[in-house]
């Protein structure tokens, strides 16, 4: 029988495909001698156990932050195309971890800083719980407790927020902050600070004072910097909370800090005196406003916040060049928050991050002046124009009309970019119940103050910044370290593996 050429080809290629897949068949089902042999081969690997351990998270924080930061402080301070230097950018080892929760690529404080603290994945707005949102996993800092060691909570928003929740709370919703303060007084834990607490009186404000119970847990709660000053390893338990506090209870930016007013750095050195120690520490440190000015697409507030964040890491440095054989320093985010990029649709391939420098106070303290405004103007008679001036002084944006205008170009604004400020006043004069609520006032405002956003969006964009999100995204975060064990952060993994690394690091089960 005579076959056909093409039809036998066709049987001889089938043959050769089945041939492939029985070969991948039995590769899958068993490794080959030499990967056997490896296997056969592998050492566990033995690490020393760090005796100071520091963990910061910049909430918020991916990569962008950090590059968008030494972008600005090598655009204000070296000019050209030239990137400042970071604290962080030392580091020897760099990972990238993955952030997604059990319920979305595009997590929540709670549940990322949960996996952070306790290696389980679990929903947004979780703390401390499996996804089952019944059994508890156990922290690392409540291992490293039972181990010995003194542990420190520091945050420069509220000490009862998602972040540092984590590290001593288990709570199934984030908002029963009144439960979670409880837990704080509770925890036995060695040395908190930075914000106050929001609910310290519940929800309704009609609980006991949380202050008093976590004083009669045997906490000394100093609030003022005289009384912060004099903690040190003496001081037993204590809870330090900045003299200064903004919004919600937080510290304030740092874009918003005075002269002689406490930092997150501060509170980084005060732990380690409070903390000192035979047995040694492991303090959590979070720069949890750099979120918060992610959701706002305020890029000045963002970037002055992760260069505060990245103040306090010199800190840590600084310890560790003094006990080098026995620290640890772990430095992440728990989530990118805002869609942050650098470059923006009109600039082009330019970026002027300098322009940056004429923003002089965040979105919080401007909404202050709006405030202010509305309750002395008739809203009537009120117009864009009596703003001009104090818009021009707190961010350097001015029309064409101004007396600067020439000299002043790149800060001039197009029609364009007055018709959409003119929007924005006009929606800020309203009352909140009364403002648009379609698409586009979401796009454009984002729930915050009109007036305040549309400042920041133009300003950012005209220095070569944009955003795609008033919320959290769902990019991957860098992981720094530096220190005894920093080989095993290195590579990409997951979220969880940050607490499974410091499990096998300090021999912990």
């Amino acid at each position: 029988m005579k076959l056909n050429k093409r039809f036998v080809i066709a049987l001889v290629g089938m043959a050769v495909l089945a041939s492939s897949f029985v070969g991948v068949t039995q590769m899958q089902a068993s490794p080959t001698p030499i990967v056997a042999a490896a296997a056969a081969n592998t050492k566990k690997v033995e690490y020393k156990k760090p005796k100071y351990i520091f963990t910061f998270i910049g909430d918020g924080m991916s990569y962008v932050q950090l590059n968008a930061a030494q972008v600005y402080k090598g655009a204000t301070e070296k000019g050209g195309v030239n990137l400042g230097k970071l604290a962080v950018s030392s580091f020897p080892v760099v990972g990238s971890a993955t952030t997604q929760d059990s319920t979305s690529f595009c997590p929540d404080s709670a549940s990322t800083a949960t996996a952070i603290s306790s290696g389980v994945k679990t929903h947004s707005g979780v703390i401390g719980y499996n996804a089952d949102k019944e059994t508890k996993p156990e922290s690392i800092t409540e291992k490293l407790k039972e181990d010995g060691y003194k542990i420190g909570i520091v945050s420069s928003v509220s000490i009862d927020h998602a972040t540092p929740a984590a590290f001593y709370a288990h709570e199934v919703s984030r908002s029963n902050m009144y439960n979670i303060a409880i837990q704080l007084a509770e925890s036995d834990f060695d040395y908190f600070a930075g914000g106050s607490l929001a609910q310290p009186n519940g929800k309704n404000k009609d609980q006991k004072s949380a202050f008093e119970i976590i004083e009669e847990n045997g906490y000394t709660i100093a609030d003022t910097k005289e009384e912060i000053a004099a903690l040190d390893s003496d001081s037993g338990k204590v809870y330090a909370i900045s003299p200064k506090l903004q919004e919600s209870n937080a510290m304030s930016y740092a874009l918003d800090s005075e002269k002689g007013d406490l930092e997150l750095k501060d509170f980084v050195k005060k732990g380690i005196e409070v903390l000192d120690n035979e047995d040694g520490f492991f303090m959590m440190i979070e720069g949890g406003k750099i979120d918060w000015a992610g959701h706002a697409n305020d890029a000045r507030s963002n970037i002055g916040d992760v260069i505060a964040l990245d103040e306090a890491i010199q800190v840590a440095i600084d310890f560790a060049n003094k006990h080098p054989e026995e620290t640890l320093i772990l430095v992440t985010g728990d989530h990118e928050t805002g869609g942050m990029s650098i470059g923006y649709s009109t600039t082009g391939y330019n970026t002027t991050f300098d322009m940056l420098e004429n923003q002089t106070m965040s979105y919080v303290e401007f909404d202050k002046l709006i405030a202010d405004y509305k309750a002395t103007t008739d809203i009537k008679t009120a117009k864009l124009e009596d703003l001009l001036p104090t818009i021009k002084e707190n961010f350097g944006l001015m029309t064409s009309k101004d007396k600067d205008a020439s000299k002043n170009p790149e800060f001039v604004l197009t029609d364009y970019e007055y018709n959409k400020l003119e929007k924005a006043f006009e929606e800020t004069m309203k009352a909140s119940a009364d403002r648009s609520k379609d698409q586009e006032a979401g796009l454009l405002y984002g729930g915050y103050e009109p007036l305040s956003v549309t400042l920041t969006h133009l300003l950012n964009n005209k220095a070569g910044i944009g955003w795609t999100s008033y919320s959290h995204t769902g990019v991957p975060v860098p992981v720094y370290a530096m220190g005894q064990g920093q080989e095993l952060f290195s590579g990409a993994y997951d979220n969880t593996d940050i607490f499974n690394k410091l499990v096998t690091i300090c021999g912990l089960e």
